[in-house]
Formats: C-alpha cells, sequence, structure tokens
C-alpha cells in the first residue's frame, strides 16, 4: 500500500490538471483553478502520509488496521469529491470536451481500483460513489452515445472489481498460509526459548539459576586454569528478607526478589555474572579486576540497603557478601563456593551489610571447628554435659523467682568450650536433639533441690522449637518428671523463630497443654518482635542485656520505658537481663521493671554452690542497700 497508494493519488492529481487544462478556457475559474488546486493539494497530504508511514517491520496490526480503514474513507470521500467535479464540468464546452469528462471518471476509477487491489473494500466503495452519479448523469442526459458508454464502462467496472475480488482471494490465501507457516515457527522458537529459560533462568528474578550458574562456574575454572588467571566466587544473602516477608507475606516477598534481581542486574558491569540461587541467596562470578572483588561486593550490598518502594509500602531490606578467589582459597568449584559461603557467614556474625574475602584466618577457623565438630561427635554428652543456674530476682523484694539454666560442656579433648560454639556446631550436624534432651532432663534433675516458689527456665534452640520430635520428647520429660510444669518456663529467641514461625506456633500449643510457660528472650534485638508478641501471647519476655548498658543514653531509657509500659499493658512479666551494677539496677527500678537477671546478683553456678548461696541470703546486701529505691525498710520473706 506504502507503493501503490502514492501511485492513486497521482493518476487522480494528473488526469485532473488534463481535465482542468482542456476546460481552463470554458468554464469558471473556479472550476477550473480553484476546485482543481484543493483537490491536488488534499492529494499531495495523503501521498506525503503514506510515504512517512511505518515500514512492514514497524506497523503494529491495530495501526495497519487504523491505516486501511482511513484509506476506505478517503477514497469515499474523494471518489465524491472528484466526480461531482468532473460533472460540473460536463456542462462545459463542444462534443470534445464532453467526451474527456465521460473518459476521464471510468479511466481514472479503473486505474484505482487496481491501486486499492490489496484493499478491495476501499475500491467497491470507490466504484459505487463515483459510478452510480456517472451512470444516472449520462442517463438523464438523453444522448444515445454517452448513455451506452456509461453502460459499458459500468459493465467493464463490474468485471474487474470481480476479477480483482477473485485475485485479493488468492493473495488472502497465500497472507494465511504464510501467516500459519510463521506461527508454526514462532511457537516451535517461543517452545525452544522458554525451555532454555526454565532451564538456565530464574522465572521470578529473570537472573539465571542455580544450574546455571555452577555450570558457568565450571566453564570458568577450566578456562582460568588453562589461563593460570584469578577470578572471585561471591556469594550475597539478604538480610532482612525473612521477617519482612513474615511481616507482608509471600506476595510482597516476591515482588521484593523481582525488585532485588532488577537492581542486581542492572548493576551487574562486564566481566560480573549474577545469578540467583534459591530462596533469598544470590551468586556472583567476577571474571576481571579480581583485586577489587570485596569491594565489588560491598557495592552490591550497598545497592541493596537502598529503600525498596511499591504501592504503599517502603522496606529497607540490606545484604551481606562472601567472596573467594581462585586459587588461593581453592581450586575446585565445591572448595571455592564453600569457601565463599563460610566468609559470608563470618561477615554477617560480624558486620552485617559488608563483604569479606575469605581468608588465612577464616582457613584456620574452619579447622578449629572441624575440631570441634570431631569432639562433639564423639563426645560422651552425659557425662561431659553439665547444667549451671543464673538467678532471676524479683527487684522490689530482692528475692529468688526463678533460675535460668545454662549448658556448658566440657570436652576431654578441647576443655570447657563456649555455649554458643558447641550449640550452634550441634545445630548444623544435626546433633542439638540429643544435646537438648539431656540438659533438659539434668535441669529437671537438679531443680528438685530447689524450693518450690523458684521456677526454672530453659533455653530451646531454633532446631528444637521446629522439631516435632525433640518437642515430644520433651513433653514426656515433663510428664515424668517431678517438677510441676507450671514452673518450667522455655525461653525462645527471635532466632528461633525466625526459622518457622508456623512451626513455633505449633509446638507452643502443645507445651501449653502442660501449663508450661513460654518466654519471648533477647526481646527488642530483632525486626519483628512485636509481631511475635500478637502471636506468640508469651507469659513473659526478656530485656536483651545490650539494652542495660544503654540506660544512660536518652535513646536507650526512652525505649526500656515504653518497652515497661507495653509490658505493663498486656501484663506480661519482664525481666531485664545483665544487670552489673547497682546504678543500672537503681535505673531499672525507677523505670518500673520488677524482674532482673545479672552478675550484680550471681554469676552461674552449679546447682550445690547455687543452694548455698541461697543459704546465706546472698542478696541480703541489696535489699538493704539504699541505693536501690524503695529498698530501705522493705519487709521481705526470706528465701
Amino acid at each position: 500500500m506504502r507503493r501503490q497508494v502514492p501511485l492513486l493519488y497521482l493518476l487522480l492529481t494528473m488526469n485532473a490538471l488534463a481535465v482542468a487544462y482542456t476546460h481552463y478556457p470554458l468554464a469558471p475559474a473556479l472550476l477550473t483553478i480553484a476546485v482543481p488546486a484543493a483537490l491536488s493539494t488534499l492529494c499531495i497530504a495523503r501521498t506525503v502520509s503514506w510515504l512517512r508511514a511505518r515500514t512492514a517491520g514497524d506497523a503494529t496490526p491495530e495501526y495497519a488496521v487504523m491505516r486501511l480503514r482511513r484509506t476506505t474513507a478517503h477514497a469515499a470521500i474523494l471518489g465524491l469529491a472528484y466526480v461531482i467535479w468532473s460533472l460540473s464540468l460536463d456542462q462545459f464546452g463542444g462534443p470534445f470536451e464532453r467526451a474527456h469528462i465521460a473518459v476521464f471518471i471510468p479511466v481514472t476509477v479503473i486505474g484505482c481500483i487496481f491501486c486499492l487491489m490489496h484493499v478491495p473494500q476501499a475500491a467497491l466503495v470507490l466504484t459505487g460513489v463515483v459510478m452510480v452519479p456517472y451512470l444516472l448523469h449520462y442517463v438523464s442526459v438523453g444522448n444515445a452515445v454517452f448513455t451506452a458508454i456509461a453502460f459499458n464502462v459500468a459493465l467493464v467496472t463490474m468485471v474487474i472489481i470481480r476479477v480483482l475480488f477473485n485475485s485479493f482471494a488468492g493473495f488472502n490465501s497465500l497472507v494465511r498460509s504464510k501467516d500459519k507457516l510463521a506461527a508454526k515457527q514462532r511457537e516451535a522458537e517461543q517452545l525452544s526459548h522458554e525451555n532454555a529459560i526454565v532451564a538456565l533462568t530464574d522465572s521470578l528474578t529473570g537472573l539465571p539459576n542455580r544450574r546455571f550458574f555452577f555450570a558457568k562456574l565450571d566453564e570458568v575454572l577450566r578456562a582460568k586454569a588453562v589461563a593460570q588467571a584469578r577470578f572471585a566466587v561471591g556469594v550475597l544473602d539478604l538480610d532482612r528478607f525473612k521477617p519482612l516477608n513474615d511481616t507482608y507475606g509471600h506476595a510482597v516477598g516476591d515482588r521484593l526478589l523481582a525488585q532485588v534481581g532488577m537492581r542486581l542486574q542492572s548493576a551487574a558491569a562486564d566481566g560480573v555474572i549474577v545469578a540467583r540461587l534459591g530462596g533469598d541467596e544470590f551468586g556472583l562470578l567476577i571474571l576481571e579486576d579480581v583485586d577489587r572483588a570485596a569491594e565489588i561486593g560491598q557495592e552490591f550490598c550497598d545497592l541493596l540497603a537502598r529503600p525498596f518502594k511499591f504501592d504503599d509500602i517502603q522496606v529497607s531490606l540490606g545484604a551481606s557478601c562472601g567472596l573467594s578467589i581462585y586459587p588461593e582459597a581453592g581450586a575446585t568449584a565445591h572448595a571455592l563456593f564453600d569457601r565463599s559461603d563460610y566468609a559470608l557467614y563470618h561477615v554477617k556474625a560480624e558486620r552485617r551489610g559488608g563483604s569479606g574475602v575469605f581468608s588465612l584466618a577464616h582457613e584456620t577457623t574452619i579447622r578449629s571447628e572441624r575440631l570441634l565438630e570431631n569432639a562433639l561427635r564423639e563426645a560422651d554428652l552425659e557425662a561431659e554435659l553439665d547444667v549451671q543456674f543464673q538467678p532471676i530476682v524479683n527487684i522490689d523484694a530482692m528475692t529468688v523467682v526463678g533460675v535460668e539454666a545454662l549448658a556448658r560442656w566440657t570436652s576431654p579433648k578441647l576443655g570447657r568450650v563456649p555455649t554458643d560454639s558447641f550449640i550452634a556446631m550441634a545445630e548444623r550436624t544435626g546433633l542439638i536433639h540429643s544435646i537438648t534432651l539431656t540438659l533438659f532432663r539434668k535441669a529437671l534433675e537438679r531443680a528438685l533441690c530447689l524450693p518450690g516458689h523458684i521456677g526454672l527456665s530453659f533455653n530451646l534452640s531454633a532446631n528444637d522449637i521446629t522439631s516435632p520430635a525433640t518437642i515430644k520428647s520433651l513433653l514426656q520429660a515433663i510428664h515424668h518428671g517431678a517438677i510441676a510444669p507450671d514452673r518450667i518456663t522455655f525461653e525462645l529467641t527471635e532466632t528461633a523463630l525466625l526459622r518457622d514461625v508456623d512451626a513455633a506456633e505449633r509446638a507452643l500449643r502443645e507445651l501449653r497443654r502442660l501449663r508450661v510457660k513460654v518466654a519471648l528472650d533477647d526481646f527488642g534485638t530483632g525486626y519483628s518482635s512485636l509481631s511475635y508478641l500478637r502471636r506468640l501471647a508469651p507469659d513473659k519476655i526478656k530485656i536483651d542485656k545490650s539494652f542495660a548498658a544503654d540506660l544512660d543514653s536518652i535513646s536507650g531509657r526512652n525505649i526500656v520505658t515504653a518497652i515497661a509500659g507495653l509490658c505493663n499493658n498486656m501484663g506480661l512479666e519482664c525481666v531485664f537481663e545483665g544487670i552489673e551494677s547497682y546504678d543500672q539496677l537503681a535505673k531499672i527500678h525507677a523505670f518500673g521493671y520488677h524482674f532482673a537477671q545479672g552478675y550484680l546478683f550471681a554469676r552461674p553456678m552449679l546447682m550445690p554452690a547455687f543452694l548455698t548461696w541461697l543459704e546465706r541470703d546472698a542478696l541480703r546486701d541489696l535489699r538493704l542497700s539504699a541505693r536501690v529505691p524503695g529498698g530501705a525498710g522493705v519487709r521481705v520473706r526470706s528465701v
């Protein structure tokens, strides 16, 4: 059409100018100059419009339909205008001029029909608009010759229209056949493309997936080994995705991951490959500028630290990155990835939101952890594990209301092992179930010596609270123990709850059937503490000891005062951990706290030492101290 329609307008313009020229001396200037000029200008404008029209490759189906409909409308309008103009000239001049008009109309119509052969609707409309007035005019003139010419022309035009439609049917069939073939080819290509996407691309983020990442890592490893060149492998993990996903739901979590993928993809420079490994973990391959690997990792972390906005939600996420460099950190894909993951673990523990490269110090730590793991696997848990007790004090009366059982492990090979270290190792190695049950049984046995008004608090780990087998064993131990269940409190940290809040909720329902109490430990250090208060409805909370060191600051005082008010309104017992000085004790008492725990009262001790401590009433000095508001003159019951 872009090639043929301009020819149509050229034909109209040239034929019209010829008619105007032959009638110029005989007809008014309006018909021989003004009208032809206007019609020619319109034709030129339409020609320019078609020459500027989009090409077949750029045109959309909607655009093409719009152009073709306009063509049909313009054919009707221009055809009517030209036939009215030309028949108006028929009254001027002699037989030759009139013959010119009689020939001009059909010749021009036939030419236009051929130019519109691919839009037969427009050709048919044009034929009807022109030939009906043409026939009526020459029949009304009463001249037999002109009437015969008019009917001859009408017959020829009808035949041409019929041939045109036959030709268009063949053209239509050809186009549809090509279209079907092209559609099948597109379908095959699309299917192949989708298979490739499913195989190598993460559908949520659009990034390469885990399969692509490790295939690429093996490929790069072989190439770099031959070239004796360095490259870096990185593991990037989102810092606060789990609590945000729990708070806002999986739909928002998916949208958040999609935006993370877009940011990472847009920021990945040449020589850097980013892939989603699964969940909120992403992989990096840094093929160039390896000496800047830590800086590149930090740039990605800083990028993800910027707030994410969608709809009416704004969230802050953050990320940490661990990297390892070939060949220093390892010569196999497994070793490089494992050491990147280990570097990430240390970054998260020491400076969350940062980027770090696996080093010799990490290698030393790995060896130490392997020794710890071997010692733990070979340990005689019954003989080597023990429990110490630290008092929980009512600071109004300065009396002991409970004790927290704290795990201790003395290894024949390693000596005394820090609790956090061996509990974390037990969780990673799957030994936590046996360790928890051993410690709990010992705590119940030792607690038999305690006065009946003193409760027992016991810590559960992340694996404990999400393990139905462990919960069942704990319930059996309570059932067979001599301690009343309502004297037992299980303490859970937010880290434990983050593993699976739904599983934790189910486990707590089972424990509460025996009237066991639940405490939310390290309160205030996580991201969703308030949501856990709502969902889990604990009996008490324990304020993290970090707040005790911040009581002198305005923000610290405001926070602990707000927490005291919250607990008072919700009817929760609140224990302030980490109290080490008289000054801290006086301040929390003034802020409205009634229970505390810390070195000021006593350090953890074995049960015989604890009973001795109780007998000599070690809290007497604190009870009588004037430094505790309300302490002087308060009558208390001796323990």
